[in-house]
């Protein structure tokens, strides 16, 4: 039996009375690498949002491996959306990826020799290390976004919530985030992705779920991953070549 790494029950979400999630039921399955899909407004962004804790729903409940977010913060990593970070925030790369060591030793606690090397080794594994003494607002979308997702690989996480990764990066740095979130679901991570590109859904992800404001479908890409899902996500005829 499949062990569910995040369980969302009746979840519903608004802004000012108008609902961005209804009624959410999902289960996310230990060790997938899902794609979250939908239009414009659907309340992907929202979603991971609210399993996070950063949006408080009207209604519903998350858990993660069983317990409340609270409880398993230490277990989750998340890459925000590019634009809602300040890239003018005097730091550098290394700095930046040295704040994801903070989780588990604590604010009071300095990082230490330790936790610099862990830092230093996700920036060469995201190609950065060559740019680790460089601020953060010097650096191509390209760059920052490798350079977030190296602060997220030092979390040495479970599950790792990403919101458009792939969003203003070049095709070399695309297949470089995509590798690296290919290993690490084969390490055994949970990995969520806020997804636009429904092109490479089927050739990235294994697991994807459809949402517009509702959940349409979610399950294996080889399964669901189809015209009619596509369509009752849209509202509109939809056809996408699948190279299964």
């Amino acid at each position: 039996m499949e062990k569910i790494a995040v369980k969302i029950d009746d979840l519903t979400v608004a802004y000012n009375y108008k609902p961005v999630l209804w009624d959410i039921d999902l289960q996310i399955p230990e060790g997938v690498l899902m794609a979250i899909v939908g239009p414009n407004g659907a309340g992907k962004s929202t979603l991971i949002k609210s399993i996070l804790g950063i949006l408080k729903p009207i209604a519903g409940s998350v858990s993660i491996f069983g317990k409340p977010y609270k409880k398993q913060r230490k277990h989750v990593a998340y890459v925000p959306q590019k634009g809602s970070v300040d890239w003018d925030f005097p730091t550098t790369a290394l700095d930046v990826v040295m704040m994801g060591t903070y989780g588990k030793l604590g604010w009071i606690k300095r990082p230490g020799v330790k936790q610099k090397k862990k830092a230093l080794e996700a920036l060469e594994k995201v190609g950065m290390l060559s740019f680790k003494g460089r601020q953060i607002s010097q650096l191509s979308g390209g760059q920052q976004q490798r350079v977030f997702l190296a602060r997220a690989l030092v979390q040495d996480a479970s599950i790792y919530f990403m919101d458009e990764p792939f969003q203003g990066v070049d095709a070399t740095t695309e297949v470089a985030i995509i590798n690296i979130l290919k290993e690490l679901r084969k390490a055994g991570k949970t990995v969520v992705v806020v997804h636009h590109d429904l092109q490479t859904v089927p050739e990235y992800f294994d697991w994807v779920t459809f949402l517009n404001v509702k959940k349409i479908a979610t399950g294996p890409v080889k399964v669901i991953y189809h015209d009619d899902n596509l369509t009752k996500t849209y509202g509109i005829n939809y056809k996408v070549s699948i190279q299964k």
